[in-house]
């Protein structure tokens, strides 16, 4: 089983400002024993080739991704080729799936903010193949409950993700992914469900 991260931000990022490099992130990844980590910038799809051999030192796998606004809404559109970061309806994210190999998670769906998806989970669940379980929660508060109560009743896989704006969010949420140690494979074997959610709420 391989342990995964699949929504982190970095420096990078074009709208948040994240203290952390993208090195950075591999580095605590790695001391955190992460197989692999997925770099989701909100609307801007990271070229990670000069990541790479960074990542490859340390025994990470880098899946390139972005956190998209799609009508108002966050999504995570994870290891496209192509086209991600051009997609700004829900039409728009279908015609991408029916022509790229790719995977789409519903992130923290049913927290209270307006870009999170709401009932837009509802209307489009054919479009996704995923939901998270977020790491922004405690004992007394967890809005991934009800996320988890969707995805059980419409038959689609959970992870468990940092949603990383500060490193030392990362290791409390994550996924463990029963695959070989690449995007291609980590991506399917999700699909497939073959994943489980190891996570421990904020103090």
């Amino acid at each position: 089983m391989l342990k995964v991260e699949l929504h982190t931000h970095t420096g990078d990022d074009p709208i948040d400002t994240i203290p952390h490099s993208t090195l950075d992130l591999i580095d605590r990844a790695a001391d955190l024993g992460y197989d692999a980590v997925a770099i989701t910038l909100h609307e801007k799809q990271l070229d990670l080739r000069r990541f790479e051999a960074h990542a490859a030192e340390r025994d990470i796998v880098l899946i390139p991704g972005v956190e998209r606004t799609i009508e108002g809404r966050h999504v995570l559109l994870l290891n496209f080729r192509r086209g991600a970061d051009e997609v700004v309806t829900f039409a728009d994210l279908a015609q991408l799936k029916s022509r790229e190999r790719g995977l789409v998670i519903a992130p923290h769906p049913f927290f209270p903010h307006a870009t999170c998806l709401g009932g837009d989970l509802e209307r489009h669940a054919d479009l996704f193949d995923a939901v998270e379980r977020n790491a922004m929660y405690t004992r007394a508060v967890d809005f991934n409950r009800r996320a988890e109560r969707w995805a059980a009743a419409h038959g689609k896989p959970v992870v468990g993700n940092g949603d990383v704006h500060r490193l030392r969010q990362l290791g409390t949420t994550y996924s463990l992914v029963d695959a070989a140690p690449d995007a291609d494979a980590i991506c399917a074997a999700i699909a497939a469900g073959r994943v489980q959610v190891e996570s421990q709420p904020l103090s």
